[in-house]
């Protein structure tokens, strides 16, 4: 997944944005990179999906107006039998 939360601060990173780094680092994934500009992070699908629904409730909830996200699945990841 790669997101960002918005508004940006480049002097201090804002409560959302801690928030954020908070939830991608703690939710088990196999790789996180936070940045001023973007984050990504990687893992199977159900600690995907677990991580983006608390980034999205916990980063909102800490005074983000906006995050942008986005989930892409590679090499089949979350396909086949039992996906949802």
């Amino acid at each position: 997944m790669e997101f960002t939360t918005e508004p940006f601060d480049l002097d201090e990173a804002p409560a959302h944005a801690v928030v954020a780094r908070e939830v991608v680092t703690g939710a088990g994934l196999d790789a996180v990179d936070v940045g001023p500009f973007g984050n990504t992070a990687e893992g199977d699908a159900g600690r995907v999906l677990d991580a983006v629904t608390a980034l999205l409730r916990d980063t909102l909830e800490a005074g983000a107006t906006r995050v942008s996200l986005q989930v892409n699945v590679v090499d089949g990841a979350g396909s086949g039998e039992g996906a949802r």
